[in-house]
């Protein structure tokens, strides 16, 4: 049997362990990350292998140029990888680099200067209204318990009612539930900015619904959606949820819990809403960003600032 390839020299492999712990430890980088930030350094260690003549030290990270980090980009995308991929395998390499550079034995430069390979922005398709509304419908769930079927047609309609990301709907707490005749709520976004969205009454009869039913003690201050054993509901079984319907109501695999709040922001565009408006609703820094995310073409924009502008 051929003894295994070894593809670092043992100082190497001994600071990737130390970088590895670092991103567990102090970092908190999930363990998908750390597994895949690990492989790409594996890869790149097995290129270097191949492309030097030798397994890699720590001192070759300071002799490397970026035609060879190049090399590498191009060798991978040879075997196969897209853009996202190699812009993955690209800030692993550089995560453990800057690593080494802080402990003085690595020079990040070579890998500053290549640039990561731009990924095509794909965006969730929309759902057709009537798709959109038996999702948010508890009586098309197929959860046993009628307050889980509650629960996921609350959040449900947050996200295509309000355009809110899953991560918005499921940081609402208790004091701040939308009840009550409450017309608008502040939701905290991206970057810590808030922006008010206007809460509908089927909003409003949702939440209820679910609060009505639910079994467990919502406090104040804690989470408003609560899993099955009482803790904070996380987005996975949203998506869970969302994933059981698709086969139940023969939906595409695009219905998502993000292309619902898609889905809100097509409709409003659809139904004659301006696309400033939506910005605003959606939380989006520039109109740029909502055109890209609703998938607006250049004609439809040009023809709302005809119609806006004073000059045009």
């Amino acid at each position: 049997m051929n003894a295994p390839l070894l593809i670092m020299a043992p100082d190497l492999a001994a600071a990737v362990a130390d970088w590895q712990r670092h991103l567990l430890t102090e970092r908190r980088y999930s363990a998908e990350t750390l597994e895949a930030y690990g492989r790409d350094v594996r890869q790149f260690a097995s290129f270097l292998t191949t492309h030097m003549g030798e397994p890699p030290r720590i001192e070759t990270f300071s002799e490397l140029r970026p035609a060879d980090v190049r090399a590498f980009m191009a060798r991978r995308r040879q075997e196969g990888s897209g853009a996202r991929s190699l812009g993955r395998h690209l800030a692993g390499i550089r995560s453990l680099v800057r690593f080494l550079e802080k402990r003085g034995e690595a020079n990040a430069a070579p890998f500053a200067a290549v640039r990561s390979p731009k990924a095509p922005r794909g965006l969730p398709k929309p759902l057709a209204v009537d798709a959109a509304r038996r999702l948010t419908d508890p009586g098309e769930s197929l959860a046993e318990e009628p307050w889980i079927a509650a629960r996921d047609a609350a959040v449900m309609t947050l996200l295509y009612g309000a355009g809110l990301r899953i991560s918005e709907a499921l940081a609402i707490t208790r004091a701040a539930a939308p009840i009550d005749g409450v017309e608008t709520m502040r939701i905290t976004g991206k970057g810590g900015k808030t922006r008010l969205v206007p809460i509908l009454p089927a909003i409003r009869r949702a939440v209820e619904d679910y609060i009505a039913l639910c079994p467990w003690t919502l406090a104040p201050e804690e989470a408003l959606f609560r899993g099955a054993k009482g803790g904070p509901l996380g987005p996975r079984i949203v998506q869970l949820a969302i994933e059981r319907l698709r086969g139940a109501l023969d939906l595409p695999d695009t219905a998502t819990p993000h292309a619902l709040r898609h889905s809100f922001a097509t409709h409003l565009l659809s139904a004659g809403g301006d696309l400033r408006t939506i910005q605003e609703l959606l939380g989006h820094a520039s109109l740029s960003t909502t055109q890209v995310y609703t998938g607006v073409d250049a004609g439809r924009l040009l023809d709302v600032y005809r119609k806006a502008h004073p000059r045009a």
